[in-house]
């Protein structure tokens, strides 16, 4: 079964873990790595043949348009992330509407391809956010990435469906909820921070695990500030965000071969066209 390869096209800087120490209207003064980084991820598919989804902020497409042109000749899709990572229970219906277009505008003038997937920064349609995806799909997007279905500190939908669903009745949008593995009888997301700190095999078992005992595909998702471990560090970030940001980003590049050797990978939008039939 082929599964979803997903980026989260963002730079070190932009992260939820660091957003309360780090102020958006530093951003500009900060190093750029996020054009570098995605460029040595394109190198990554290119090698390894896969084509995959890269769900990118808006403020990134606006500043490096070439990039996105190049996520696009690489046969890759070009989808939103929103427009500088404010989570979606933080904004109005209003306001969520207002940061789709502004996103999708400049992403779509950059790769001049039709975006239609969207990945909530960090994960953030959830239970207090239930008019979301009737905002997604009034905007007529096809699909959305932006639930974790499990409880996490950051994160996480608990009781929402692993598999792909249409959150919205009599709509044609489907919500793609990112696949889980399981840690000590625990339910953690199986791409970013968890897939750089845990064995391939447990990922591995958990692509099994949706694609033959769930019967569906699974979403996988990372950054590309994962695979640079020269990345500045932020002395003042909490803890816990260090633990969470900065481990084993030099084994990161490794990982991704190694998983992409193991399955089959493409992108979210031909995934989604090909599974809504069913649905």
């Amino acid at each position: 079964m082929r599964n979803a390869m997903s980026v989260d096209v963002e730079d070190w800087f932009q992260v939820g873990a660091f957003e309360t120490v780090i102020d958006r209207r530093d951003w500009d003064a900060l190093e750029h790595r996020v054009e570098a980084n995605t460029d040595a991820v394109l190198d990554l598919f290119a090698a390894a043949g896969v084509t995959a989804t890269f769900f990118t902020l808006g403020w990134v497409a606006d500043r490096f348009p070439a990039l996105m042109q190049r996520i696009v000749a690489g046969g890759h899709e070009l989808a939103s992330h929103g427009w500088d990572h404010k989570r979606v229970f933080t904004m109005t219906a209003e306001q969520f509407r207002d940061d789709l277009a502004r996103a999708r505008t400049v992403l779509e003038d950059a790769g001049g391809q039709a975006v239609t997937g969207y990945r909530a920064p960090s994960f953030s349609i959830d239970a207090r956010t239930p008019w979301a995806h009737g905002v997604l799909a009034d905007a007529g997007y096809a699909y959305s990435s932006s639930v974790a279905p499990l409880t996490h500190d950051h994160y996480g939908w608990a009781g929402a469906p692993r598999g792909l669903y249409r959150p919205v009745t009599g709509n044609a949008l489907i919500e793609w909820p990112i696949t889980l593995a399981k840690v000590l009888g625990r339910d953690v997301s199986a791409g970013g921070g968890f897939f750089r700190l845990l064995p391939n095999k447990v990922v591995e078992d958990a692509v099994v695990r949706s694609n033959r005992v769930e019967a569906h595909p699974a979403m996988f998702y990372f950054h590309p500030w994962e695979i640079d471990p020269g990345q500045p560090r932020v002395a003042n970030a909490p803890l816990k965000s260090k633990l969470r940001h900065y481990p084993r980003l030099g084994a990161m590049a490794g990982k991704l071969e190694r998983l992409m050797a193991r399955h089959e990978w493409g992108r979210a939008d031909a995934i989604v066209a090909e599974r809504a039939v069913a649905l």
